[in-house]
């Protein structure tokens, strides 16, 4: 199934610094709005803490059930509606003798003011020293994948292929960065999850057209380097779109059927998605024309009097 002919021919290379300055622009943007909030929102696993979820019954506010808590002892606790019903997900960073005494006096609260009218779905407890392990596996893991990636890619295609391939990839983790501090997402385990998910799916797609830029360079070493990449970008353009939508009906899906729990991680996944496509288009394949003639092997020249010459 074709969406698009592979005799298209769209000039990517042309279209290379207007995409690179967009990116810049959505990244910075990204930092001013981490400065903003004051650094990542870190989740339960990474900070620390008591998260309890909670359904009540009846409609409430998260104004009263803030003044109950407030009431009863608890003025630093965070409190976030989760899912589309009366669900809420109630934080505190409190710490005393006993880490379990923070859920238990939320529940007293909760049924002192509320009675039997709520049901406690989940308990998450999590103290500092394994928070802050966490948070140091979690960006190890990104950081060995990012260089098992660059040694693969270097491996399979050469070394300085590799250099566009991370470029793209760390692009994708930026601008999905980006664009959860915008929204105030909370940077959780599923995130990192979610991010290395992410890592993998771009890979895959710049290796596929980077595979179809190599075959057009080898089957035709007279055609300038631009002519090769927009060639091999073109001819998986219709592969690449029916694989991205196809990817990102689905993850919509979870993302509106799924429910709060994994409500971040869909989110996050949409955002890779659309950047990973991006990025493997107009940041992976013309990132080797920054090398000129260094990844990609240099049109031959014809010696036309050598070719003609006429022995005596």
């Amino acid at each position: 199934m074709e969406f698009i002919s592979p005799k298209v021919n769209i000039d990517f290379v042309k279209k290379m610094k207007m995409a690179a300055v967009i990116s810049c622009i959505i990244i910075v943007i990204g930092i001013i709005s981490l400065i903003a909030h004051g650094g990542p929102r870190w989740g339960i696993e990474f900070k620390g803490g008591t998260s309890i979820q909670v359904l009540f019954k009846k409609p409430v506010s998260a104004v009263s059930l803030r003044m109950s808590l407030k009431e009863a002892g608890f003025p630093q606790t965070k409190i976030q509606k989760f899912g589309r019903g009366n669900e809420f997900l109630i934080y505190s960073a409190k710490f005393s003798s006993g880490v379990k005494n923070i859920a238990d006096g939320i529940k007293q609260a909760l049924r002192s003011s509320y009675g039997s009218d709520f049901e406690i779905r989940k308990v998450d407890i999590i103290g500092p020293k394994i928070s802050k392990d966490l948070k140091k596996k979690g960006i190890m893991a990104m950081i060995i994948a990012v260089f098992a990636i660059l040694v693969y890619v270097g491996l399979r295609f050469q070394f300085r292929f590799a250099t566009g391939a991370v470029f793209a990839l760390i692009h994708d983790v930026l601008i999905t960065i980006t664009v959860l501090s915008l929204f105030n997402f909370e940077f959780t385990l599923d995130i990192i999850a979610a991010l290395l998910m992410i890592i993998g799916y771009s890979l895959n797609d710049t290796i596929v057209v980077f595979d179809r830029i190599r075959e057009r360079v080898r089957m035709a070493k007279k055609i300038s380097r631009k002519l090769a990449l927009n060639r091999g970008i073109n001819e998986v353009l219709s592969r690449t779109i029916l694989t991205t939508l196809t990817t990102f009906f689905i993850i919509l899906c979870l993302f509106f059927l799924g429910g709060g729990v994994i409500h971040g991680f869909a989110f996050a996944l949409l955002i890779g998605i659309l950047s990973g496509t991006y990025s493997s288009i107009f940041i992976a394949s013309p990132m080797l024309l920054v090398f000129k003639g260094e990844l990609l092997p240099p049109p031959k020249e014809i010696n036309l009097q050598e070719k003609f010459k006429v022995s005596p």
